[in-house]
């Protein structure tokens, strides 16, 4: 786990898009999983960040983090 939890000076682009409320939404759910051993990825973030903001729905939000859980799965196999 990283010593600091930097997630917006890490990909500043991906937040700001976001109003105050959206924004603080997206840092707390990232900062908690975070302290529980996640190390946040691009990839997850900009998904997180594209259904704050109404980019894209649950259901496509849900889609591709399903997808990304299944390339992480595979690529462990390998």
């Amino acid at each position: 786990m990283a010593e600091r939890f930097d997630i917006e000076q890490r990909w500043p682009e991906l937040f700001a898009q976001l109003d105050e409320t959206q924004r603080r939404a997206v840092v707390q759910s990232l900062a908690a999983a975070w302290h529980e051993g996640w190390t946040p990825n691009r990839e997850d973030v900009e998904n997180l960040t594209d259904e704050a903001r109404g980019a894209i729905d649950a259901a496509e939000y849900r889609r591709r983090a399903h997808a990304a859980a299944r390339r992480s799965v595979a690529a462990a196999g390998r």
